[in-house]
């Protein structure tokens, strides 16, 4: 079985067919996000520490950083603020280190600039996830240098240098060729993680279809793990998380194994438990069965709080 190993400083998590579907968290991103770009560039990481702790208590297995951001207020002093090149570099490091000093999942380090990947690299305890190489030739020859050398698995996102196709056999095409191009760098199959790019529903009715076609594809014909942006496929529609708790169970049945998603959507992430469960890969139920124990009324609570304070073997007359 494929198995791609993450890691912390101090715990591990596998995707894996075999394994319990991987939530990577998505909300520590400045990307649309005006406010947390703004608190940003005010050195405020408050919302940043406060959705790392909230996701990992929701469930997620690992955290996405995302450092997409420029610096509106700054470029008036310094030009380079408008330029992520110039910007990511010096956020992506801040970021890992303020979210690991507050939790211990493994992080995945999300970025378009070869710059501050390698400085989230260079940041980040254990093995990190980074994200992402596409099929674009420039892309492939500035990244997959990096994840050789720093020994860590990749997102292979199917694009190319022809954009994104809606022929689903084009991104399969791609997806092959950047783990055929990885192969020739020393990197093996199981560290290559494919996005095999989810489309909107409410644009192109087949979306699905074609997703759950090429996750069974990528598979068996090329044995890698695959991962996505889940909200997309809900993208521009009413009831998105509706959506996504029927999306992300059918494409775990295909052959999904992780998504990077809001784990902070209690029906998104009882799907995927459910699914874990009717997948076998939450032994006995018992994943299931905690996240669903029944909770107990406050006067419940309060009653059996003095039930046990007055609970003790009664004195025996004299």
């Amino acid at each position: 079985m494929t198995r791609t190993i993450v890691e912390s400083k101090t715990k591990t998590a596998i995707i894996g067919f075999d394994q319990p579907f991987c939530v990577i968290g998505e909300r520590i991103n400045p990307t649309g996000r005006k406010k947390l770009a703004a608190e940003l560039e005010l050195d405020d990481f408050s919302t940043v520490e406060r959705d790392a702790l909230e996701q990992v208590a929701c469930g997620a297995t690992m955290l996405d950083i995302n450092s997409g951001a420029v610096f509106t207020n700054k470029m008036a002093s310094d030009p380079r603020y408008a330029d992520n090149n110039f910007v990511e570099p010096l956020l992506m490091p801040e970021l890992i280190r303020r979210v690991q000093a507050l939790v211990d999942v493994p992080l995945c380090i999300d970025s378009s600039v070869p710059g501050a990947l390698e400085a989230g690299l260079e940041a980040c305890e254990g093995r990190p996830l980074l994200n992402s190489v596409t099929g674009e030739e420039e892309r492939l020859e500035l990244v997959l240098p990096l994840v050789k050398k720093y020994n860590v698995p990749v997102v292979a996102i199917s694009n190319d240098d022809t954009g994104i196709s809606e022929d689903p056999d084009v991104r399969f095409a791609v997806a092959k060729k950047i783990v055929e191009r990885a192969a020739d760098f020393g990197i093996p199959a199981h560290d290559i993680v494919v996005d095999p790019l989810v489309m909107p529903i409410g644009a192109m009715a087949t979306a699905g279809l074609q997703v759950f076609s090429l996750v069974r594809r990528l598979r068996d014909e090329l044995g890698v793990n695959t991962t996505c942006g889940a909200s997309n496929v809900s993208f521009g529609l009413p009831n998105r998380h509706g959506l996504g708790a029927a999306f992300l169970p059918m494409a775990i049945a295909s052959g999904m194994t992780s998504a990077i998603m809001n784990p902070v959507r209690p029906q998104e992430m009882e799907a995927i438990r459910a699914a874990n469960f009717l997948m076998n890969n939450d032994p006995n139920g018992a994943e299931w069965i905690r996240a669903n124990k029944p909770k107990l009324a406050e006067g419940e609570v309060e009653a059996g709080a003095r039930g046990r304070r007055t609970g003790g073997r009664r004195r025996r007359p004299a």
